[in-house]
């Protein structure tokens, strides 16, 4: 891609449209009590998925965006986990009834310093407050180390069926300068313990554009983590915000590659993963050709949602913890981002949420049209306008950003039917912005 285009697209101020509008736009407009309405009006029989966010790890990445906290004692572990039962109680208290169950997400910071007991007991309690079935999926994040032979029973005695591994990257150079040391017979053997458990399903997640990171040390980490096969990878863009993150106050600014440089690395290790039989998801996941990802996309009903892409086509998302954001029908909730916060509200026997997003009509056929651009590089506009009932020629304004896009070559444009040329999927987030209509305030 050219440089010149690279600079003028890759705005690191563009959201990842995993949800639209973003959590940036969220407002203390919509607050607990709003979001208490909105699950009172679930129907009985309305499948969710869950997302339970453990805010703590073992040891703090530095280069890591999420809410999390070092783990130092038992003692925040355990009332993080009295807050949370307490928190899916208060929740089951006001859906209609005990609702169906797609799929199950343990996020973080690092699910697995939960000890097995007490991951086994909360996984009894969801079992006993919503409807499982046979065909819900239960997924976990893990990090390697620490993880140990007990906890890998109790997943498989939970019934996981997927762990999602976080790597980054195996250069000791550049595992050191964002203090996660992890070596690659580690990964592997983690890797063979949850496959001799049942759990065959294995995701990792790299990053590049990590202090230090060349090509070449990204194509090496592709290769190595090539050799254990996973069914699908991430590959993220690492994203400097120390104003925002703290923690990446650590992280030398000076060996950070440039944009030109990240666009290289990506474009190595998609090239990387390709040639090995992966099929590219939307903007950064690669999936096997048997994977529910390439399946979903080949269908036409790849998702895109607050944990990246997916093929789970439920429409109902319920988030437990801190920081944890949820998607019912009206709209976007988010809990607490500090655990404090959280817990005082749990304690005082209302809903964690701080904040949310009441959707409108078009606020709907925005967020439809950037999710089909975002998982599929490509959107019939006046087919998606027509299904929200609104006129595309508004959307399709040649004298705006799509224009821009159009002129520069990143997109066809042909009877309204948009399509992002492969060369330029890295600034597909560019594509989505031009209809993003928070972005308003930002020039390129």
């Amino acid at each position: 891609m050219q440089t010149s285009l690279l600079k003028k697209y890759c705005d690191a101020r563009l959201p990842w449209y995993t949800i639209y509008p973003a959590a940036r736009d969220f407002s203390a407009m919509v607050d607990a009590k709003t979001c208490a309405t909105w699950l009172s009006r679930l129907l009985p029989d309305e499948p969710v998925s869950l997302y339970i966010h453990v805010p703590f790890c073992r040891s703090i990445c530095w280069y890591c965006g999420f809410t999390t906290s070092l783990a130092r004692s038992k003692g925040p572990l355990r009332n993080y986990l009295a807050a949370v039962r307490d928190e899916i109680g208060l929740v089951a208290e006001q859906v209609p009834s005990a609702l169906p169950v797609s799929d199950v997400h343990f996020g973080g910071g690092t699910p697995t310093t939960i000890a097995p007991f007490d991951f086994l007991a909360l996984m009894e309690l969801l079992r006993h407050r919503f409807q499982f079935s046979k065909s819900t999926t239960i997924a976990i994040e893990i990090d390697p180390r620490g993880f140990t032979a007990e906890m890998v029973e109790t997943l498989q005695a939970a019934g996981v069926s997927r762990a999602s591994i976080g790597v980054q990257s195996f250069d000791p150079v550049v595992q050191r300068s964002i203090n996660r040391v992890q070596s690659k017979e580690l990964t592997a053997s983690v890797v063979e313990s949850l496959r001799q458990h049942g759990i065959r399903r294995i995701n990792f997640d790299l990053l590049f554009g990590l202090p230090h990171q060349t090509v070449r040390s990204c194509v090496d980490s592709a290769r190595t983590v090539l050799a254990m096969r996973p069914d699908r990878l991430a590959v993220f863009g690492y994203a400097h915000v120390p104003s925002y993150m703290k923690r990446q106050r650590h992280i030398d600014e000076t060996a950070l590659p440039d944009n030109i440089a990240r666009a290289e690395q990506a474009a190595a290790i998609a090239d990387t993963l390709v040639s090995a039989g992966y099929h590219q998801i939307g903007l950064d996941h690669f999936a096997l050709p048997d994977d529910e990802l390439t399946l979903a996309q080949k269908a036409g009903r790849l998702r895109r949602n607050s944990l990246g892409y997916s093929a789970d086509t439920c429409k109902t998302v319920i988030g437990l913890g801190p920081s944890a954001i949820g998607r019912l029908r009206e709209g976007y909730v988010q809990n607490e981002m500090s655990t404090t916060s959280y817990h005082e509200h749990i304690r005082a026997g209302r809903l964690a949420t701080s904040k949310g997003y009441c959707l409108s009509a078009e606020d709907r056929l925005r967020a439809a049209i950037i999710e089909r651009l975002m998982c599929d590089l490509q959107a019939d506009i006046p087919a998606i306008c027509a299904a929200h009932g609104f006129d595309p020629a508004p959307l399709l304004d040649s004298a705006g950003r799509l224009g821009m896009l159009a002129e520069d070559g990143i997109v066809d444009i042909e009877e309204g039917f948009i399509r992002v040329k492969q060369e330029h999927r890295f600034v597909i987030r560019a594509v989505a912005g031009a209809f993003d209509t928070c972005l308003d305030r930002i020039p390129y």
